[in-house]
């Protein structure tokens, strides 16, 4: 049997360096206290600042490096990452995700078809979903266009109590498409 390739050694994982310099990385002569368990905040030596970190069995963390002197705090380093993590992910969850939905349609849809998407497209605005309505224009068809705008204007007319037009009927090559949002509640 024929090995391919060459060997690749095993190389262990890396340990992800710390985003604030705790303890003894702290390399400046002196640093600004700042927290609650401090009684009088200000400027200390380094080495006093160390020392009242571990007489609280605490870590004295870096947090604003960029300022002179240097912001540290005295906490548990292992649980100030935890609430970090913590705040990053509510902030995430916070964020709306905006989900598109497309309803497509001819120059010459007829009326049951156009009631029909219509429910749909109000379905979906009622669930807080963008609406992007286009109609498609295949060969001679784009002759049509007017009606295609006309068939927009419409579909935007029926859907005014649940959402508004964000963008106008805007003929892009062989699609004239128009965006509505729903309405806040």
């Amino acid at each position: 049997m024929k090995r391919r390739g060459p060997r690749r050694k095993f190389q262990p994982r890396q340990e992800q360096e710390p985003q604030h310099r705790i303890n003894h990385k702290i390399r400046v002569p002196q640093v600004r206290l700042v927290g609650e368990n401090i009684e009088e905040q200000g400027v200390y030596q380094l080495r006093d600042a160390l020392k009242l970190a571990e007489e609280q069995e605490l870590d004295l963390v870096e947090i604003s490096p960029k300022a002179d002197p240097p912001v540290c705090k005295i906490i548990d380093y292992s649980k100030f990452l935890y609430q970090q993590k913590k705040k990053q992910k509510e902030m995430k969850a916070k964020t709306t995700k905006v989900v598109v939905k497309e309803i497509r349609f001819g120059p010459q849809t007829d009326e049951h078809d156009f009631n029909f998407k219509l429910k749909h497209a109000e379905k979906f605005l009622q669930e807080g979903a963008k609406v992007k309505a286009f109609v498609f224009f295949k060969g001679r068809s784009i002759l049509f266009k007017e009606q295609g705008e006309i068939l927009l204007l419409k579909l935007a007319t029926s859907l005014e109590d649940w959402g508004t037009v964000e963008q106008l009927p805007k003929l892009e090559g062989k699609r004239m498409t128009m965006f509505m949002t729903p309405k806040k509640k």
